[in-house]
């Protein structure tokens, strides 16, 4: 810590330059660095060391101080981003380099996919075989295809400029995510596209699109065992770094000619990102330090099985590892789900500093943004149903909607009243024109509305004059395919494969002693002093040893069956971003593991080759291992190809199981060539089970022990053995099955290395849409109402309002979007004590983190809460919000009994009794994040599995029932009763409808107390809406319930009635009710000066 301290100190002294002593050895510092060629200048820095002052380093060959010191120096340039892009600009400006940057056209864009309609799309066992015949039916022209085509973008056509930030707003179904994929050129082959799509005039097969552009996607997938840092590096290492070393030398030739002395801390990071093994750890740092992740750099991300970083933070591990790229164009899909809205508007400023000064281009989703985060925006794209509704500038949208007839409220963020204004349910609550009768306006209108608007007619005369090619930058658009050197994507695969291995490392020690335990069960079994060599039974007990031996070799390969799957969902990610060719990945996870294939075939060979007493001659010893080694090699080239081929580790079970059964049949010990009919003769033949067994009897029976005749037989009793099993009598067989193996070895990785190349990711995301799916989307394009009640909760919105053009958004009125419609209050049949928690003083800690410690923090513990003090009551929907990391869900744990380890201090109370956790946990339920649920089975289904398990007995099934039924009431499932729960992304409900049963799961039980963590986190604002009407439903039967939330709406905000707001560290700031719009918050935050309003 103290080198730490003193770096810092240097490296404030490096960049503020206020001591004479120093600016004179700096000046001679400089000096001695322009005598140098501009070669050599631009890999050597002036470097403020600790205890040695200012110091000439070669950035190529740094000592571990130097380059400890450099990072260090780095990080503090992420303290001011917008300053540090600044003096970078005005580096490049002093000299007259301009940056490239790109612009984005696309003209009458459409895109489409062909899907099955209603249950003919579901997966089921029926609709699977159905598919296939289908498919080799369509292959072979003999049945047309009988998928609908399913329009997901129409006639889409804009420009996305540099040196502006872009919002893609967009109800669900929109179409935002196709519309990322096809500019950013990664869209999937599944989708057809058609139209124009050029970066700064070059259409997407002059360059590579996948390299001059970086796609974040909304999903995170990242290698669990990895830490937050070694991520990141790994895409930087990827990545390559595009142009920065042509712009270094030329900027340094330049700065040469007119004498220009550049700024310190710019000019060493230049340096350091451009040149020297550390370039990429460089910008992994100062990436890290710009979103935040500093903080849990060296922390494993983790998955459901492994603790590691929060949500929001694997969010943003997703955003920073590819925004190490040097791509110059970003296309991000929902970077903030997860995230409180303040990272959001620092991540989202932090974006637009860079693209508004150096000039690059940004698209970006967001489901919903504050009004803050909305503001740093300057163009508005907004998608509904396929079709842009607006594509300009941010100050013109209101207007183009306010001729349209449609009106923001004062109190409502901008962002949610897109989403929502031309939804068919939600559309009328805006209508301003009172002398006229209401009537949806469809989104097919809007559309031809906008092409007329002033903003619409300035694209489409910008589109008619192409974009002159000549004044695109050489280095904007890439033209190689991969970013780095094959040497060096390879070595960076080969060290994340070691690490992988280590941070695994039990399992293969696990694999280890399992196989160490059989050889000894083994060497018991067939013990040396109970083995004979007198006749041909006592060598076929022997050959059973061998068909032993050779089969726990090939089990103890099984294992890669799992551990390839798991990593292939993020292998198929990376490959389709370029960030390495398919043969380095595979010839890693060959190369590395051949070590353990040794030492496998070493732990068997050697403890059983003596102890069951084999030849003992030591050259046939070696040559069993030398055969067992590469049957350790063959199988695991084969469960690894198999898992490649499949793609899902079900069906790579699957087919694994079945070839070790065949081969097991057809090898030679089960069934003897002699036995095979002539119809399956070809599977001995192809058997590497046969090569195996063949070889190592070879090796045995022709040894020297086996050499005694016995009565009435010609020949070696060795050769009897053999030929009674169909083996031929030949040492050339050995080799033969040697040659074999080593053979298979090389296919099946070569397979391997094949179908990682040319097959996609499993398809999980079959697109398949109910028929109510398409009549919704239908009535929305052109505005036919579905049926009369549609058009009654029109009327009701428009009615509805009349208050809301006036500002009036209070709590009886201010979610008439939300509240229309509920269930009245009313008894159900089954009561519940309504409880009350009262918690004071909660402290929590846990033991220092290693990683923590190796930094030279002495504490013994990390305490996460600092004194927690609150209540939550019946009938009172509480928020429980914070920044990242201020302790919400450990809150949240606590309270509940889910922290098992760790020291807990303080006092809870349920209703003035301590609480107990065997009785707390009946009276009290849980909804997670992730909705969990059984795929195939109904809403029903699963609401009365939940009531059966968590009711107590004495309920009588007929109550049972009818208690389901208002559970389902409450939160509005009765319309989705009988549908199917389905797989995530895949078929079933949508994410709110499975939000809605997450609740409803807990509610069957007939808790007192309900806790929820961010139920509307990952949904757009309608969908939140109709999650938080389920939720004040439940509130209004009498139940205490709390939920952590993040990013709400000023609706979805001002729906709860009280606050609880933590920050960061585990304290609360504020605890008590919100009021009549937030009045009780904003004047308590009002007391304080600093949080006066403008």
């Amino acid at each position: 810590m103290d080198d730490l301290g003193e770096t810092h100190a240097f490296g404030r002294s490096l960049f503020s330059r206020s001591s004479p002593d120093y600016d004179e050895e700096e000046a001679l510092r400089w000096a001695a660095l322009e005598k140098l060629p501009t070669y050599d200048r631009a890999r050597t820095a002036v470097l403020a060391m600790p205890g040695e002052g200012l110091k000439e380093v070669n950035l190529e060959k740094l000592s571990a101080q130097e380059k400890h010191a450099l990072l260090q120096l780095v990080a503090w340039v992420g303290d001011d981003h917008e300053r540090f892009l600044s003096k970078f600009k005005d580096r490049l400006d002093r000299v007259g380099i301009q940056l490239p940057t790109i612009e984005v056209r696309y003209e009458n864009l459409n895109v489409e996919a062909q899907a099955h309609v209603g249950s003919r799309g579901l997966p089921t066992i029926l609709n699977t075989y159905a598919n296939i015949l289908e498919g080799v039916a369509n292959a072979l022209h003999l049945t047309p295809n009988r998928k609908q085509k399913i329009p997901i973008l129409h006639n889409v056509s804009g420009i996305i400029k540099p040196h502006r930030m872009t919002l893609l707003l967009g109800p669900p179904g929109a179409g935002k995510t196709s519309l990322l994929l096809a500019l950013a050129g990664t869209l999937p082959s599944s989708l057809k596209m058609s139209g124009d799509l050029t970066y700064n005039g070059h259409t997407m097969d002059e360059f590579v699109p996948r390299r001059s552009a970086a796609y974040v996607s909304q999903h995170d997938m990242h290698m669990a065992e990895l830490t937050v840092r070694e991520t990141v590096n790994f895409s930087a290492k990827c990545q390559g770094i595009g142009h920065r070393f042509d712009l270094l030398m030329e900027l340094s030739r330049r700065e040469k000619e007119e004498h220009i002395k550049p700024d310190p801390e710019i000019d060493i990071y230049m340096k350091a990102v451009a040149t020297g093994d550390q370039k990429a750890e460089v910008v992994t740092n100062h990436i890290l330090k710009v979103l935040g992740l500093d903080i849990c750099a060296d922390i494993m991300i983790g998955n459901n099985m492994l603790r590691g970083i929060s949500g929001g933070q694997k969010k943003r591990v997703t955003t920073a590892e590819m925004l190490v790229t040097p791509g110059r164009a970003l296309f991000m899909d929902e970077i903030s789900t997860g995230l409180d809205s303040s990272t959001t508007f620092q991540i989202v400023n932090s974006i637009r500093q860079t693209i508004h000064i150096i000039g690059g281009t940004a698209v970006i989703a967001l489901l919903q943004p504050a009004p803050e985060t909305y503001e740093l925006f300057d163009d508005i794209i907004l998608l509904s149903d396929g079709h842009v509704v607006y594509n300009g500038p941010r100050q013109y949208v209101l207007e183009f909607f306010e001729i349209m007839g449609f009106k923001c409220p004062k109190r409502k963020g901008v962002a949610d009243f897109l989403q929502e204004v031309t939804s068919i349910k939600d559309q009328g609550q805006y209508w301003i024109n009172n002398d006229e009768t209401y009537r949806f306006v469809p989104v097919k209108e809007f559309a031809e509305a906008f092409q007329s608007f002033h903003v619409g007619q300035a694209i489409r005369s910008e589109l008619a004059v192409p974009f002159d090619k000549d004044k695109s930058h050489p280095a904007a658009l890439k033209k190689s395919q991969y970013g780095a050197s094959m040497k060096e994507l390879l070595k960076a695969n080969i060290n994340r494969e070691i690490l992988l291995m280590k941070r695994n490392s039990f399992v293969y020690i696990f694999k280890a002693t399992q196989l160490t335990l059989l050889a000894i069960i083994a060497m018991t079994v067939f013990l040396r002093i109970n083995m004979h060599r007198d006749s041909v039974t006592d060598g076929g007990i022997y050959m059973g040893a061998i068909f032993f031996g050779i089969l726990m070799i090939m089990f103890n390969g099984f294992a890669e069956v799992g551990l390839t799957t798991v990593k292939l969902p993020i292998y198929f990610k990376q490959r389709d971003f370029l960030f390495f060719p398919a043969w380095t990945y595979s010839l890693t996870s060959w190369i590395i593991k051949t070590p353990l294939s040794l030492l496998n075939a070493t732990i068997w060979v050697g403890i059983t080759y003596y102890g069951i007493g084999f030849d003992p001659n030591i050259q046939r010893f070696f040559r069993q291992l030398l055969l067992l080694f590469l049957v350790n090699e063959a199988f695991s080239g084969l469960f690894r190809f198999v898992a490649g081929l499949a793609r899902h580790h079900v069906i790579a079970n699957t087919i694994a199981s079945f070839c070790m059964l065949n081969f097991m049949l057809t090898g030679g010990f089960v069934m003897a060539r002699d036995n095979v009919k002539n119809l399956w003769i070809w599977g001995y033949w192809i058997s590497p089970l046969m090569y195996a067994q063949n070889a190592l009897s070879v090796n045995e029976f022709l040894g020297h022990s086996w050499n005694k005749t016995i009565p009435g037989f010609k020949g070696p009793l060795g050769r009897l053995v053999l030929e009674s099993r169909g083996i031929f009598p030949d040492t050339k067989w050995y080799w033969i099955g040697a040659g074999a193996l080593l053979g298979y070895v090389l296919l099946f990785n070569i397979l391997y290395s094949v179908c990682l190349t040319f097959l996609d990711p499993f398809d999980n995301n079959q697109p398949t849409v109910s028929e109510e799916t398409l009549k919704i989307k239908q009535a929305n394009l052109i505005g036919e109402l579905l049926e009369a009640s549609s058009r009654g909760w029109v009327n009701n919105s428009t009615m509805a309002s009349r208050d809301t053009m006036d500002g009036s958004n209070d709590k009886s009125n201010s979610n008439h979007t939300t509240m229309n419609s509920s269930p009245g209050k009313k008894g159900m049949v089954l009561h519940f004590v309504p409880l009350s928690v009262t918690f004071d003083d909660i402290k929590y800690s846990i033991d220092m983190p290693e990683e923590i410690k190796a930094q030279g923090v002495t504490e013994r513990r990390l305490e996460l809460l600092k004194g927690v003090s609150g209540s939550f009551r019946p009938g009172v929907l509480t928020a429980l919000m914070g920044v990242s990391g201020a302790g919400k869900t450990t809150l949240m744990d606590v309270l509940v009994g889910r922290k098992t380890s760790g020291y807990i201090e303080g006092n809870i109370t349920i209703s003035g009794y301590p609480k107990k956790q065997e009785t707390f946990a009946r009276v009290s339920g849980y909804c997670e994040q992730n909705d969990i649920h059984s795929p195939n089975v109904t809403v029903y289904e699963s609401l009365a599995f939940s009531a059966w398990l968590r009711l107590p007995a004495n309920v009588e099934s007929s109550t049972r029932k009818m208690f389901i039924d208002e559970v389902m009431e409450l939160v509005e499932l009765n319309p989705l009763k009988h549908a199917l729960v389905g797989l995530p992304g895949v078929s079933g409900l949508s994410t709110e409808q499975r939000k809605r049963l997450t609740i409803a799961v807990e509610l069957v039980a007939n808790p007192s107390i309900i806790f929820m963590d961010e139920p509307t986190s990952g949904l757009d604002a309608r969908a939140a809406a109709i999650v938080m009407r389920a939720i004040r439903n439940t509130v209004d039967t009498g139940r205490t319930v709390v939920c952590t939330i993040h990013q709400p709406s000023i609706d979805i905000f001002e729906s709860f009635d009280e606050l609880f707001l933590m920050k960061r560290g585990g304290e609360e700031i504020y605890v008590g009710p919100l009021g009549r719009h937030s009045c009780e918050l904003i004047r308590y935050l009002e007391g304080y000066s600093k949080y006066q309003k403008d």
